[in-house]
């Protein structure tokens, strides 16, 4: 299966929108309610720091298959003004919202793999994977 749903971010509407996707494929591949929730919840976090840090961005989700099995493949990426301090924002805690700093870190929780690439005046492009079980 080679699905691929590509969603604009550009308003709080939008991050709904990724969200129900992401859910409508992860039940699609067959993976259970908990782990729906856990890649819905995933991509809420994403798309959500896209709109609040960047403004637009886009969110791509995918059906991938590899070596551990199949699974989906999220991308969320943007032009936004990026992140000095990866290691610093990937703390339990660190917030620049007044948030509970959960976003990335807890975004790494939830799925099997996570990556954060960022420049400074050239945006984010986070990836993450979630694997079938």
């Amino acid at each position: 299966m080679k699905e691929v749903k590509e969603t604009s971010i550009k308003s709080s509407e939008d991050v709904i929108l990724a969200r129900q996707v992401a859910r409508e494929m992860a039940k699609k591949l067959g993976f259970g309610l908990a782990d729906q929730t856990r890649i819905t919840t995933a991509v809420s976090e994403l798309s959500r720091n896209i709109y609040l840090y960047a403004g637009t961005g886009r969110v791509v989700i995918k059906a991938v298959s590899g070596d551990s099995g199949k699974g989906m493949e999220i991308v969320a990426e943007d032009n936004g003004p990026g992140i000095p301090d990866i290691e610093m924002v990937m703390q339990d805690g660190y917030s620049t919202s007044k948030g509970l700093g959960q976003g990335l870190p807890g975004t790494k929780r939830l799925v099997d793999e996570f990556e954060i690439k960022s420049k400074v005046g050239a945006g984010t492009i986070v990836t993450i994977k979630k694997w079938l079980r």
